[in-house]
């Protein structure tokens, strides 16, 4: 009898045992926030639901975007100490939420609901929060670019921000770009063949919508050969008189400008004066003033330029005039051993005009 009575409790036992354990229900995420998208200094509650957790834990992580996890908050404690996150448990719903006030940049990431059934299982949900922010151009993008005329080259332009920021291209003064159009859309711009044309400023454009675009200034140069022209290659001058001679000089590298006659390089003496004066990096002017000139100075002038691309040059011719031609005889009016400085020119002129037709009758009578 008292066998039989054992076996009967532990019978039972086993049976209420049995139940209690069908009647309880593993825990279950039934619900987490969709991906959220905040501004700056903005409020986000972060919902996460769980069913027949009571006895389980139920954490908040903050997951980087090396994996590494960052404990918030624990059921209804908040183990983070700061001020801004908070966290509240909705009985009706048994929905945990994790609320952070005035939003910072940082705090974009992913947020882990995890709920802890054993050491080695559990039950987690994730849910994304993105902080809008201002567009910024990546350090890795082009700042500034030399190469030669008919290489390739490749602009290259990356930003950060959310949204992702999208990249357009511009010239200064919205001149054509070598792809041709004014606005170019994409992270790089390539121009197969560049052109001395093609040198300038570009403009490297991100815009997201948040704040105002950001623009960065990347400088192309182009190196080339000089392209000498001359404004005026036939120039007269009367003897005895001053007359200048130019010529312009497009190149980079800037160049070495030489004046010769005669094969023979020029240099400043008391015949002739030499300036050189640059305008911009790729052009540069160049004058020969012929002094006081005499008839053994007549002739053809070549201006030169060469850089370690190649050289160029171009002629002036200085023919003979009777009478003086103003400017530059008008600065310094030159006959036999007197001087007539120029105040007035009209007078001058007239100086000149008398000056030209007592020589040329001289020379007749």
């Amino acid at each position: 009898m008292t066998m039989y009575s054992m076996g009967s409790i532990g019978l039972i036992l086993s049976i209420v045992l049995l139940q209690t354990a069908v009647g309880q229900r593993t825990p279950t995420i039934s619900y987490i926030s969709q991906e959220q998208i905040k501004d700056i200094g903005n409020t986000v509650d972060l919902q996460c639901s769980v069913q027949y957790a009571q006895d389980y834990p139920v954490l908040w992580i903050k997951v980087d975007k090396d994996g590494n996890e960052l404990p918030l908050a624990s059921k209804t404690s908040l183990i983070l100490k700061d001020s801004r996150f908070s966290l509240r448990y909705d009985d009706a719903t048994s929905t945990y939420v994790l609320q952070i006030k005035d939003i910072q940049e940082t705090d974009a990431g992913s947020y882990l609901c995890r709920v802890v059934i054993s050491i080695t299982v559990s039950q987690k949900a994730y849910v994304e929060l993105q902080v809008r922010r201002a567009p910024f151009i990546s350090d890795n993008s082009t700042r500034s670019e030399v190469v030669s005329e008919g290489e390739s080259v490749t602009l290259s332009c990356y930003a950060g921000g959310f949204p992702t920021p999208k990249i357009s291209w511009r010239r200064q003064n919205n001149a054509i770009l070598p792809t041709g159009g004014s606005s170019f859309r994409g992270n790089v711009l390539k121009i197969p063949a560049v052109r001395k044309e093609d040198r300038g400023t570009y403009y490297c454009i991100a815009d997201n919508g948040v704040g105002r675009g950001v623009k960065r200034h990347v400088n192309l140069e182009v190196e080339f050969a000089p392209v000498v022209t001359a404004p005026r290659p036939r120039l007269g001058q009367a003897l005895q008189f001053d007359m200048d001679l130019e010529c312009h000089v497009e190149a980079y590298p800037p160049p070495a400008i030489s004046w010769l006659k005669n094969d023979v390089q020029l240099s400043n003496n008391q015949h002739q004066t030499i300036s050189i004066f640059a305008t911009a990096d790729e052009y540069t002017d160049s004058t020969i003033r012929i002094l006081t000139i005499e008839k053994r100075q007549y002739g053809e002038y070549v201006c030169k330029a060469a850089n370690k691309l190649g050289t160029a040059e171009t002629t002036v011719e200085l023919f003979e005039t009777i009478i003086p031609v103003c400017p530059p005889a008008c600065g310094q009016a030159q006959y036999g051993a007197g001087a007539i400085a120029a105040s007035s020119g009209t007078m001058v002129a007239l100086v000149l005009l008398i000056s030209a037709l007592f020589k040329n009758f001289s020379t007749k009578y």
